[in-house]
């Protein structure tokens, strides 16, 4: 029988349960957090997600807060999505089911990677853009800001980036000009959201932005 001590031999070792190394977690101020962030509708349960898994659960809230509760499309419906004429039904709630039919794909929108899809809501027609995540693989799409992240920084409407003030490395303070847009006729100041260091720059001079399109990077 092998002994555990032969396994690890002269490497570090925890004397004790290893949760008992651990800093307290402040689950009040942690919930006050996630209200900021993400509002009102915080659970329990996601403040405990959030102190174990602090990335897992960030990544959920932003696609919840995108695509709303997805639980009530079937696995095929949200992994493929619906053939086109397909009717389907999404209970949204108790006693409130929504009636879906897709009629149509649109073309590809080169400039953007999107679609319109055409469908009908209970009798209604209707159209969303869509991004083709397949088409965007092969052509070149703008980033976008991260949403909930204060130090990703982008342009608040289409414009032209006319002067960049800063550069990588660069140590900046809340409030710093970054970037200068010309957008509808008039020059508009790009400020710093937070203190940090420049991570990244996404624009040049001359670059022309759609709203959201990332430009600057901060790290905290």
């Amino acid at each position: 029988m092998i002994n555990v001590f032969q396994v690890i031999k002269d490497m570090p070792r925890i004397d004790g349960r290893p949760g008992e190394t651990m800093q307290p977690e402040d689950l009040g101020s942690l919930k006050e957090k996630l209200v900021e962030k993400h509002g009102s509708r915080v659970r329990e349960e996601d403040v405990i997600s959030a102190a174990l898994y602090p990335k897992v659960h960030e990544d959920y809230m932003n696609f919840h807060k995108e695509f709303g509760p997805v639980n009530c499309l079937s696995t095929r419906l949200f992994l493929t999505g619906p053939d086109v004429a397909e009717e389907f039904e999404v209970e949204i709630e108790r006693g409130k089911t929504l009636h879906v039919k897709f009629l149509a794909l649109g073309e590809l929108n080169k400039a953007t990677g999107e679609r319109e899809v055409f469908f009908e809501l209970n009798g209604q027609l209707r159209s969303v853009m869509i991004k083709d995540k397949q088409a965007l693989k092969e052509m070149h799409v703008h980033p976008k800001v991260q949403p909930g992240v204060k130090g990703s920084v982008g342009a608040p409407m289409p414009g032209e980036v006319i002067d960049i003030r800063v550069k990588v490395g660069d140590k900046v303070e809340k409030g710093k000009p970054l970037v200068v847009l010309s957008a509808m006729k008039m020059e508009m100041v790009i400020n710093a959201p937070v203190s940090g260091k420049i991570k990244g720059i996404s624009v040049t001079t001359g670059y022309q932005v759609q709203g959201e399109d990332l430009l600057v990077d901060i790290e905290e």
